[in-house]
């Protein structure tokens, strides 16, 4: 089968690539950046260079394949320029798919969405993936569309290495022992590469998790992979938490958007629809990325 995979070589996309093309699929890989063309040929596909905000580029890309994988990319660089509008820009991707879609002529799509993706209220910076379901709900109704809601990404965690080190604990704006679900990329990989090989008709939703593990469960976790058994997570309140982001030079509408999204997770709430289509568990726990987490813990102690 043929397919158009966007994200260039991410965390999911470059996976993702390596598991079609090895199931002897063509593959057409998406990328910004003219120096990911050799490794993406490397790999078995075919590079198409060109950007998000071109419509005409990506109907291109998606022309005469059988499926297409998309997903919105915001670089975490963007995340500190105090100009940088987030809902906006990734609503402006969302049409150019859209548009590129229908143009394409393209029937079948896997849209990476989020969990949080069911509301536009209370969920923080995930509330433009509720907005890009709605717009791509909007294409004609012999597209199909599996929307993939992954829950939190495993090396999200990376970010809690800074204050480990500065205060010897995780410091966040939840915590507690309710378990939450986490994920691993490659997790999330597998999940697409099997559907987007099967048949499927009309607008269906499919949450993705590796592991279910409560904050304090994630700090021993952690703590016990990097030498630090009496590692704690310590909560802050939402003020302090939005003070600290907004002192390192975090843009403001995303800092609120954390703080938001993080406050969303006490008690549950973000979860709320997760838990009514609660997904099979995929093979990758929380004790298999605390290795790869004490590798980046013990790098960054040496830089």
């Amino acid at each position: 089968m043929k397919f158009t995979i966007t994200g260039s070589l991410g965390h999911i996309s470059k996976p993702l690539t390596e598991l079609l093309v090895q199931q002897g699929h063509s593959l057409t890989v998406v990328s910004s950046k003219p120096e990911r063309q050799k490794e993406i040929e490397t790999l078995g596909a075919k590079a198409a260079i060109g950007t998000m905000e071109d419509a005409g580029f990506l109907a291109a890309a998606f022309k005469g394949a059988d499926a297409v994988y998309i997903m919105e990319a915001a670089g975490y660089g963007s995340f500190f320029d105090p100009n940088f509008d987030l809902m906006a820009t990734v609503s402006r991707i969302g049409r150019n798919y859209q548009q590129a879609i229908q143009q394409s002529g393209v029937k079948r799509v896997v849209h990476l969405s989020s969990i949080g993706g069911h509301t536009d209220k209370g969920n923080g910076i995930l509330a433009f993936h509720h907005d890009v379901e709605n717009i791509l709900r909007q294409l004609p109704d012999d597209v199909s569309i599996k929307f993939m809601r992954p829950v939190g990404f495993y090396y999200n965690m990376f970010a809690f290495i800074p204050t480990i080190k500065a205060q010897g604990a995780i410091v966040s704006n939840y915590g507690g022992d309710d378990r939450e679900p986490w994920v691993s990329p490659l997790d999330i990989a597998a999940v697409i590469a099997e559907t987007i090989q099967q048949p499927f008709e009309g607008r269906t939703i499919r949450y993705i998790a590796s592991d279910e593990v409560s904050p304090n469960e994630v700090a021993h976790i952690l703590g016990e992979a990097i030498g630090r058994p009496d590692l704690k997570w310590v909560v802050i309140p939402d003020e302090q938490s939005l003070e600290g982001l907004l002192a390192a030079g975090m843009n403001p509408q995303v800092a609120k958007g954390f703080v938001e999204m993080n406050a969303s997770r006490r008690g549950g709430v973000l979860y709320e629809d997760y838990y009514r289509h609660p997904p099979t568990l995929g093979r990758i726990k929380l004790k298999d990325f605390a290795k790869e987490f004490a590798t980046m813990y013990n790098k960054q102690s040496l830089s």
